[in-house]
């Protein structure tokens, strides 16, 4: 198979998981919406409800990550990056994701599977909410992780092509 066929592929991944996730984004307004009328208008504030929308907002936030990877549009300073040629880029980019990327993301999928994995089997639930869904939030981790490791082995490939035919793939 060719290597381009491969990398979208992969990207593919990238690209569904986000479109799937974004449209959390629909209940997390929602409850936030709901929230504001109850307390502000009916002053009747619900106890849970923080830790509802911090539930969907922060698996919202995770869920797209790899999908904003994707597109480029994590924050990035490419003052310096961007006077080098592509060659020292892909020199760059290789390192980095070595170096800091690979390690660290490894680091939190291990650590997050683990966490996911006591979440599950205590049967976790909340304590202002009373919610079973503790054990699903916490899988976000891994799934996160799981999901940026493959866009970032697309984009550590492209790295390595640009590193050595000097051109974007």
């Amino acid at each position: 198979m060719k290597l381009s066929k491969i990398i979208s592929k992969m990207e593919a991944v990238s690209e569904y998981s986000g479109r799937i996730f974004v449209w959390l984004a629909i209940p997390l307004t929602s409850l936030v919406v709901y929230e504001v009328i109850s307390r502000r208008i009916l002053g009747s504030p619900h106890v849970w409800s923080t830790e509802v929308i911090d539930y969907f907002y922060g698996s919202h936030f995770m869920l797209v990550a790899a999908y904003t990877f994707l597109y480029k549009a994590h924050v990035s300073i490419d003052i310096i990056y961007g006077k080098f040629s592509s060659r020292v880029q892909g020199i760059l980019d290789v390192i980095t994701y070595l170096v800091f990327f690979f390690p660290f993301c490894t680091l939190v999928l291990y650590n997050g599977i683990l966490y996911a994995y006591t979440s599950w089997s205590i049967h976790e639930t909340s304590e202002s909410a009373a919610l079973k869904v503790v054990p699903l939030v916490k899988t976000v981790i891994p799934v996160t992780f799981a999901l940026l490791i493959n866009q970032g082995i697309v984009n550590f490939i492209k790295a390595i092509y640009k590193l050595v035919k000097g051109v974007e793939i």
